[in-house]
């Protein structure tokens, strides 16, 4: 096993898990390891990182900021299609996966590694992100999940492995964690232990990023948002990077307790997993986003990009960004986006973010059109007892079959 693999580049985070699999790798296939560690926004500090990689004896750590890269290629896209998986998830970790696959991909290449390694678990999504990615950049890349192969199956093991090999251990990490975290600037995602049993409701501690609903601000906070091409370009008129006006938004709507989400979804591995998530800025964005859609799109176009999110949204979710439906459904969304400029007013209150304006040169609401006062545009009223006439056809053959067959 070990004799093809001559090195490898690990997604590493430099906590425990991540650790004992740098360790096991080396051990077990014999090969030098590359480390790579990606700043996505996590508001954690990375150096750390550097120093437990240095420690293990790696000579190539990357550690790579790419925060922009991943507001304005991977969210910003996803956003366009106010993608949401099961109606309710705004995709925060799915969406970070094919960034860090890449990456790891492109860093194998530049040092020629043999194959690259992630720390996911047997039991989740992420597995098949990471590698369905790394199918689609390179199909001839190995790819080395350790929790597939070693026999480290509980807490104990992992800790007993960790001492044998002096492997620091923090001292929250010798007990049972409450629940695990992964976090970027589109959200905050936790799961497991204390957060296993559906029938209980999420401890207050389990929240990071937003403020309590019921302990928010008493008064309400507006927040405006530019828009081009369908992508956010400015809040309350200051224009943005992209990682930048996520921060904001997030601070804003974090104030305000916006972006909880406590929900029993379906894993693509077939199981079903409770977690809790905080998408502060992402809630406010995708409001928006509605908002400035409501009145530049067609309708024909917006009840299309409806009816196609769903699928988008799942495939996002099961690991398929890099894939030939998901880069033609895009195309057709990034189409519809042309005309989607203008700002959006919400409102944000008590866990609340709702559009309160909208407006926009390339507006399509007509004043003339919906006003109960004598418009300017021509609209005849008798016009509409033709069009009800022959949409009510189709009923009326439908209703005398009906009757006939019943022998009414």
């Amino acid at each position: 096993m070990a004799n093809d693999i001559k090195k490898v580049v690990l997604a590493y985070s430099g906590g425990l898990d991540t650790s004992i699999i740098l360790k096991w790798l080396k051990e077990t296939y014999q090969c030098e390891v590359v480390t790579f560690t990606a700043d996505l926004g996590q508001g954690e500090e990375l150096e750390p990182a550097r120093k437990k990689a240095e420690m293990f004896g790696i000579k190539d750590i990357y550690i790579e900021d790419l925060r922009e890269e991943f507001v304005s290629d991977f969210v910003f896209p996803m956003f366009r299609a106010n993608a949401m998986y099961e109606g309710l998830y705004l995709l925060g970790t799915s969406i970070a996966r094919p960034l860090i696959a890449k990456r790891l991909v492109e860093i194998a290449h530049e040092t020629g590694a043999d194959a690259i390694s992630h720390g996911a678990t047997g039991k989740g999504n992420d597995q098949v992100r990471f590698e369905l990615t790394a199918n689609a950049l390179d199909p001839s890349i190995k790819v080395i999940a350790p929790w597939r192969e070693w026999d480290l199956r509980s807490r104990t093991k992992l800790l007993e492995y960790a001492e044998r090999h002096q492997i620091p251990i923090a001292k929250d990490k010798r007990g049972e964690a409450p629940f695990s975290v992964d976090a970027n600037l589109l959200h905050t995602s936790s799961e497991g232990r204390v957060l296993e049993d559906p029938a209980m409701e999420a401890p207050d501690y389990v929240f990071q990023r937003t403020t309590d609903p019921e302990k928010a601000p008493d008064s309400p906070e507006y927040v405006k948002i530019g828009f081009e091409k369908g992508d956010a370009v400015s809040v309350n008129g200051v224009r943005l990077s992209p990682a930048a006006l996520l921060e904001k938004l997030n601070e804003l709507g974090g104030k305000h307790g916006v972006g909880r989400l406590d929900l029993v979804e379906n894993r693509f591995v077939g199981m079903k997993s409770r977690g809790v998530y905080e998408t502060p800025g992402g809630t406010v964005l995708w409001h928006a986003h509605r908002g400035i859609e409501s009145i530049t799109l067609d309708r024909g176009a917006a009840h299309l990009k409806d009816e196609i999110m769903p699928k988008y949204a799942e495939l996002i979710y099961n690991g398929f960004w890099y894939s030939p439906e998901r880069e033609m459904l895009q195309a057709l969304i990034d189409k519809s986006q042309e005309f989607v400029a203008g700002e959006v007013t919400v409102k944000l209150y008590k866990g609340s973010a709702n559009v309160v304006a909208r407006t926009s040169p390339y507006s399509l609401y007509s004043e003339d059109l919906v006003t109960f006062e004598e418009g300017a545009v021509a609209y005849d009223h008798k016009d509409a007892e033709g069009f009800i006439r022959l949409n009510g056809l189709r009923l009326k053959t439908w209703a005398a079959r009906n009757k006939k067959a019943r022998g009414v």
